[in-house]
């Protein structure tokens, strides 16, 4: 009977000790899973830590670029500032002294902003007034200075009356009316005030002689 008692305690106690190598090693599974899943983890957060600044930065160049910060920088600036704002490239300032046709049509042109605005007529050819047989010619040319260019497409509407009035009383003149400045003078006044007549209410300051030639 003790013989069977004695094998019995052994049989327990080799149990006993198996249960607890079993328990062991199921602990060390779980530490070894454990640790496992946290080198894991800790790769995410790394990974993280580095894609969440580089996309912070990605972002803010995008949003620069469409709000159009980096024009400048990337020179987009230099095509739309060579145009206006309604988007047309400046028109080209006229030609100043071009030459007009015969149809008495001009060209005005101011010295600065706010000065004065000048008109060139055209060539002007008449024949004088002769008592003898050779004929003689007078060709001028004339500016008329005006105070305003709001001026200018009225003088250019009445310059077939104005030219008209030039001719009409330039003809009558004889040789000896153009000698001297105060022939001269004179000539300038009746032709201010011929074009004031004719281009009312426009106002003339002055007739000025560019050019003037007899033959």
């Amino acid at each position: 009977m003790k013989g069977s008692a004695g094998v019995g305690s052994s049989q327990e106690e080799g149990q006993g000790a198996m249960a607890e190598d079993d328990l062991e090693e199921d602990m060390d599974e779980g530490e070894g899973k454990g640790s496992g899943g946290g080198k894991g983890g800790g790769k995410k957060k790394l990974l993280l830590i580095v894609l969440l600044p580089l996309l912070l930065v990605i972002g803010g160049v995008a949003g620069a670029y469409f709000a159009g910060l980096l024009d400048p920088l990337l020179g987009g600036g230099d095509s739309a500032s060579a145009e206006s704002p309604e988007g047309h490239t400046p028109a080209a300032a006229p030609a100043e002294g071009a030459p007009g046709g015969a149809a008495g049509a001009g060209q005005a042109s101011a010295s600065m902003a706010g000065g004065p605005v000048f008109f060139d007529l055209d060539q002007i050819v008449v024949d004088l007034n002769s008592s003898g047989r050779r004929r003689s010619y007078l060709q001028m040319r004339l500016s008329l200075q005006l105070s305003r260019r709001e001026d200018v497409p009225v003088i250019e509407a009445m310059m077939p009356r104005i030219l008209d009035d030039f001719v009409t009383f330039l003809r009558e003149l004889r040789l000896e009316d153009l000698q001297g400045t105060a022939g001269m003078y004179r000539i300038q006044e009746e032709l201010l005030i011929r074009v004031n007549n004719a281009a009312a209410p426009a106002r003339v300051q002055d007739v000025l002689f560019k050019e003037m030639l007899i033959q």
